[in-house]
């Protein structure tokens, strides 16, 4: 019997994922170009910046059927740039600072030609991805480069981390398929996932778990 997945062409796809760009009011739809292969989805074009950018390959991600997503998008400001990189480091500085979540004291940021680079160390993989989520929001943000660290307050205990996220994933996406393998400070995630949003909440999963260093996401999206 052929799934519903599988009976989703490429035409089927593109046709869908410029439907979703149309939608997404954070996405300028007439900038950007979509091509799929074998269910992978390449974003061409440009935008005036990273946020845009970034709703763009999440419109994409949302499509059933995606399997990955090749951002081939240029950020190109429009005009004369009105925000200069002191203006951006400014803001950049206040918008983690206002974020409860991040340890912007432990934090370092630098800015050149729009582009944002993150440096220091955090307790939490999620702090490290909230941090840089913040920063993609900024108006004249033209990319951010992420070299936070994340060193944890406590020694890992692989067992309970790998109990835990494999709870959290079965309370969450309620799916077995997931293999959960984790070494020293290092999660692994394998198998097969429903949908790319699947995969990104198992990936989110695995970084919120105490002492957790790196996670290696080696899902990939299947039938449903």
């Amino acid at each position: 019997m052929t799934t519903a997945t599988a009976a989703r062409t490429d035409d089927r796809i593109q046709r869908d994922v410029l439907d979703e760009l149309a939608w997404d009011a954070q996405v300028r739809e007439t900038d950007i170009g979509v091509s799929v292969h074998d269910g992978v989805v390449t974003l061409t074009g440009s935008v005036d910046g990273a946020a845009h950018g970034w709703a763009a390959v999440r419109s994409a991600q949302r499509v059933r059927g995606v399997r990955a997503v090749a951002d081939e998008i240029e950020v190109r400001p429009p005009g004369p740039v009105d925000i200069t990189d002191g203006d951006l480091a400014i803001a950049a500085s206040r918008a983690l600072e206002w974020n409860s979540f991040v340890p912007a004291e432990r934090l370092d940021l630098t800015v050149s030609d729009g582009w944002l680079m993150l440096r220091g160390e955090v307790e939490f993989g999620w702090q490290r991805r909230t941090a840089e989520r913040e920063l993609r929001r900024l108006r004249g943000v033209r990319g951010v480069t992420n070299l936070v660290e994340v060193r944890p307050a406590t020694r890992p205990d692989t067992d309970r981390i790998r109990c835990d996220v494999q709870r959290a994933l079965l309370r969450g996406i309620g799916t077995e398929r997931v293999t959960v393998q984790v070494r020293d400070d290092t999660v692994t995630l394998s198998g097969v996932v429903r949908s790319w949003s699947e995969r990104e909440e198992a990936e989110r999963v695995a970084w919120s778990a105490e002492g957790v260093c790196t996670v290696r996401d080696e899902l990939v999206v299947g039938d449903g």
